[in-house]
């Protein structure tokens, strides 16, 4: 299996807190391998194997982020 990236944009992040937070939420996923998040660009990267987008955007969601469509 190859590895997988996703990329999404993520509304309400502003501070290396925040950072921190979606980086621990997403590393305890299944698959998840690497998570970058980029605060200026309101962006979340996650690579790995067998990704589980709607679980990922459901992680985001509960961590009290907002995934745009």
């Amino acid at each position: 299996m190859a590895d997988e990236r996703l990329t999404l944009t993520v509304l309400g992040m502003g501070c290396g807190h925040c950072k921190a937070t979606i980086e621990l939420v997403l590393h305890t996923l299944p698959g998840v391998c690497e998570v970058y998040v980029d605060l200026d660009a309101r962006r979340v990267i996650v690579r790995g194997r067998g990704l589980n987008p709607p679980q990922i955007r459901e992680a985001i969601d509960e961590a009290g982020y907002v995934v745009k469509q």
